[in-house]
């Protein structure tokens, strides 16, 4: 499979289920209805589960490395896209976002992650101001 620049290996917990449409449509910042399009075009390939479209994480992979990154003069940048791992300790989590062509890893405590149901494959945001990462969804 192939995998997202500066991660070391795929993240098994989202390789067999996939990326559902919406999510997928907010990670690559396109309507679902583009997607749909694209599909239709030839240039992304779904797999479908119970009659849903799902994007195997290779394709989402894929697609975001061939986006080109947005220029923002912003100083807080709000970065949409797609949990692809988290480890959590006794008081800690590290959470791992693909957000378009960047990687982007925020620490924060194990109970916020739990709170915010943080795990591989659902959508969020890193809000970033300075050296800050703030993770919402």
């Amino acid at each position: 499979m192939s995998q997202i620049p500066g991660y070391a290996a795929a993240m098994p917990e989202i390789e067999d289920a996939g990326i559902r449409i919406g999510a997928a449509a907010q990670a690559l910042g396109v309507s679902v209805d583009t997607l749909r399009r694209w599909e239709r075009d030839g240039k992304i390939r779904f797999e479908r589960e119970g009659g849903r479209r799902v994007l195997p994480v290779d394709e989402l992979a894929r697609m975001l490395r061939a986006r080109t990154p947005k220029a923002s003069s912003s100083a807080r940048n709000r970065m949409s896209g797609i949990v692809v791992d988290v480890e959590r300790d006794g008081v800690m989590a590290k959470v791992d976002l693909a957000c378009g062509p960047f990687r982007i890893v925020s620490l924060m405590s194990r109970e916020a992650a739990d709170e915010l149901g943080l795990r591989p494959g659902v959508s969020a945001t890193a809000v970033v101001k300075a050296t800050t990462v703030v993770v919402e969804r």
